[in-house]
């Protein structure tokens, strides 16, 4: 399963370069903006770890009227490279939005190589928000994902809303997030 994983996240990082995720300069390029996650009804049904080893489940949505959903690897530079700035936002966000990140290349809770490599990344970013270990059906779903970071956007009854942001992208999510809760 691990090499399964590791391959996963060569293969992401690859079609990262070639969809604007990791690896690549977007703020050069606005059209990498674009869905690249075909949206759908509900996020699926999960009962998962977070990288410090408490238990997560999809009922995380319906505390929030709205979660920030980044999906990240610790390969991509991209995706480190935002995580100080999206530790800030998470601790500064609107009462009714929250951030939880799913770390893509952690194949399960007993990699312990990539998890403690997560938490390095998360510790010296800053960032105190939840990262999620993908399980099986938080995998099922990554296969939908073309490139990271991928960010996607739910409400609190767990269906996916708006379009993905592809490409490391702050401002972006921040503008989903106040038009979201602007309605």
């Amino acid at each position: 399963m691990k090499a399964y994983w590791k391959a996963c996240g060569i293969l992401i990082a690859t079609a990262g370069l070639f969809m604007a995720g990791c690896g690549t300069d977007t703020a050069a390029q606005p059209e990498a903006k674009a869905a690249a996650v075909t949206a759908q009804e509900k996020f699926p049904d999960f009962a998962a770890k977070d990288v410090t080893g408490r238990d997560v489940t999809s009922d995380i949505f319906a505390q929030k009227k709205i979660t920030v959903v980044n999906i990240w690897g610790t390969f991509c530079p991209p995706c480190i490279g935002e995580m100080p700035e999206l530790g800030e936002w998470a601790g500064n966000m609107p009462q009714n939005a929250q951030l939880i990140g799913i770390v893509c290349d952690v194949a399960n809770e007993q990699d312990q190589d990539a998890i403690r490599e997560a938490q390095k990344i998360l510790r010296e970013a800053k960032a105190d928000f939840v990262n999620i270990v993908p399980n099986k059906d938080i995998a099922k779903y990554l296969e939908t994902v073309e490139a990271i970071p991928t960010t996607i956007f739910v409400d609190s009854q767990g269906k996916i809303i708006g379009n993905a942001v592809v490409g490391a992208d702050v401002p972006a999510y921040k503008k989903v997030v106040k038009d979201y809760l602007n309605e």
